[in-house]
């Protein structure tokens, strides 16, 4: 595994709402970029404050923006997540890999 790359404290970062699951108000989703422009972090809330969905959210935007920094490719996350029959993702945090996949290839 190589040395995790840390992002500079000032970094450029998009902020947008993705609708999951059938909440009412969506999930909000922080994307902290490198200098070069590839993706460095994720941080996703949404779901009541307190509740175990919100807490398992974070923390997987935690493990991805841990696996990004560490050399891990956004499209190597992007086939590892769990996807219905339809080959949508099965969680909030595989619609924004798929999110930030789109962006990418736009």
């Amino acid at each position: 595994m190589s040395e995790r790359r840390p992002l500079p404290m000032r970094r450029s970062c998009i902020t947008f709402e993705l609708p999951f699951g059938g909440l009412s108000k969506g999930h909000v989703v922080n994307i902290g970029f490198y200098p070069d422009g590839t993706v460095g972090e994720c941080f996703v809330t949404g779901g009541k404050s307190g509740e175990q969905i919100e807490a398992i959210a974070r923390d997987a935007a935690i493990l991805i923006s841990l696996a990004l920094q560490s050399g891990v490719q956004l499209d190597t996350i992007e086939h590892a997540i769990t996807r219905d029959a339809q080959g949508n993702p099965s969680s909030i945090v595989g619609a924004v890999i798929d999110k930030l996949c789109l962006e990418k290839a736009a």
